[in-house]
C-alpha cells in the first residue's frame, strides 16, 4: 500500500482547517501530500463548459496550501487542479485512481442541529472513500 495524504482545498477558511490537519498529519507521518482543487464544470452539451475559477485563483488556491503545509515543515507537498461537475465523486475517484491512503478536508462551520451534519462534499467523500477520511471541523 501506498503511504500518501490528499487533501482536497478551495481556500476557503473550513477547507484551510483541512490544510492544516492535513499538513500536521503529513509532517507527523513524513508521507507525502498531495492538494487538490476540484474546478467545478458548468455548462456543456449544447454550449461551452466554463470552469468556475480560472487558472489563477486556482494557482492561488493551491500556493496559499502548499505555502501552510511547508511552512509546518512538509517537505514532499504538491498540488493539482481537478475538474469535474461534482466534487465528491471527483475527489473519490482520484484517491482511489492514485492510491491514497488517507484522504483529509475541512467541513463548514456549522451551529446547532446542523453541526451533526457534515458538508454534503465532506459526506459524499466518507461514505465512498476506499480509503480512510479525517474530516476537520472548523470551529
Amino acid at each position: 500500500m501506498s503511504a500518501k495524504i490528499l487533501c482536497p482545498t478551495d481556500g476557503t477558511d473550513h477547507s484551510m482547517v483541512g490544510v492544516a490537519k492535513a499538513a500536521e498529519l503529513a509532517r507527523l507521518t513524513a508521507k507525502p501530500l498531495r492538494f487538490c482543487v476540484v474546478n467545478i464544470a458548468h455548462g456543456g452539451v449544447k454550449g461551452p463548459t466554463i470552469s468556475h475559477w480560472t487558472p489563477e485563483q486556482v494557482r492561488e488556491i493551491l500556493d496559499l496550501a502548499v505555502t501552510k503545509a511547508k511552512g509546518c515543515g512538509v517537505a514532499d507537498v504538491d498540488g493539482i487542479e481537478l475538474i469535474a461537475r461534482e466534487p465528491g465523486p471527483a475527489i473519490v475517484a482520484y484517491a482511489d485512481q492514485e492510491g491514497f491512503d488517507q484522504i483529509v478536508m475541512g467541513t463548514g462551520d456549522k451551529h446547532g442541529i446542523k453541526r451533526l451534519v457534515l458538508g454534503s462534499v465532506a459526506s459524499a467523500v466518507a461514505g465512498s472513500a476506499h480509503c480512510s477520511v479525517l474530516v476537520a471541523r472548523a470551529s
